[in-house]
């Protein structure tokens, strides 16, 4: 059986030191190794962002994206592999941007996806740009006024999109993000994992400091039941002196792959390719 250390690469990470991703990345690859996985039954796909070379950092199979399309892709594998763990890598800017209308789709699909937000409320790789989750008066390098917009809210979208499992970690908290993204892999359907993700470099407001001060778990200040979609939603517009994290919502409903007839008895990668020659085709790739 795998452990953490079995997903680790050679390859050194290239984020600025103190960066929420180390976090992120030493949850995800626990993880992992508490799903019970091994390597070759792990299929990660990144986006375009700070994130993006996660990949390369995860001993696993791996696909780097475009720009807001890490959850088309990660479809397309899932229905082509039902069979393998498809966890999708996003920052707010790719998934909450460009990628939002994947997101809402994903969701209402109940596709058998992992999804993982870097939410760090910049455009980080690029230097520092407001993004969608960016909060309204920040001043950024785009907005040196001030940003004029309302923040999109990616768990109250989540619930009313209709994902299956909606939960919320911080970067800062690597056991608890571990066990959230566990979870998240374990259920069968859509699972969100929103990451409050501090961006030492180019966010100066929402710090590890500021998250440190203000973020607490679901259900440690009394009773929280994530089958309530009503209590979720007072959660998930709570935002101020607290901000709360943990499982946000969790509902069992059937999976966009349980309803396609053509993988019910096996994968489509393991169907036989009949009166068609493709090894031209597949020589491209060897």
């Amino acid at each position: 059986m795998a452990d953490a250390s079995d997903f680790r690469t050679a390859i050194k990470p290239v984020w600025c030191p103190g960066c929420g991703n180390f976090g992120i990345l030493t949850a995800l690859r626990g993880a992992l190794a508490d799903s019970g996985l091994e390597p070759n039954q792990v299929m990660i796909v990144s986006g375009i962002g700070c994130h993006g070379a996660v990949t390369q950092y995860v001993h696993a199979n791996g696909f780097h994206s475009i720009h807001g399309r890490t959850l088309p892709v990660a479809t397309g594998i899932k229905l082509a592999n039902h069979e393998l763990q498809v966890i999708a890598m996003a920052g707010d800017g790719d998934g909450y941007g460009i990628g939002i209308g994947h997101f809402i789709h994903a969701m209402r699909r109940n596709l058998d996806i992992t999804l993982l937000v870097h939410n760090n409320k910049r455009y980080s790789l690029t230097t520092g740009q407001t993004s969608p989750t960016t909060e309204k008066g920040s001043s950024t390098k785009s907005t040196p006024f001030g940003v004029i917009e309302v923040p999109v809210n990616p768990l109250t979208l989540a619930l009313s999109s209709g994902a299956t499992y909606i939960s919320r970690g911080f970067a800062g908290d690597p056991p608890h993000l571990r066990k959230l993204i566990a979870d998240g892999i374990a259920h069968k359907g859509f699972a969100l994992v929103d990451v409050l993700q501090p961006c030492i470099t180019f966010n100066h407001v929402n710090t590890n400091a500021f998250y440190k001060e203000k973020v607490y778990k679901l259900g440690e200040d009394g009773d929280y039941d994530p089958t309530d979609m009503v209590a979720a939603y007072e959660r998930a517009v709570e935002w101020g002196d607290r901000i709360p994290t943990g499982l946000l919502y969790k509902e069992s409903r059937p999976t966009y792959e349980d309803e396609v007839m053509t993988i019910k008895d096996m994968p489509l990668v393991e169907r036989p390719v009949v009166g068609v020659d493709i090894s031209k085709t597949m020589e491209q790739f060897r």
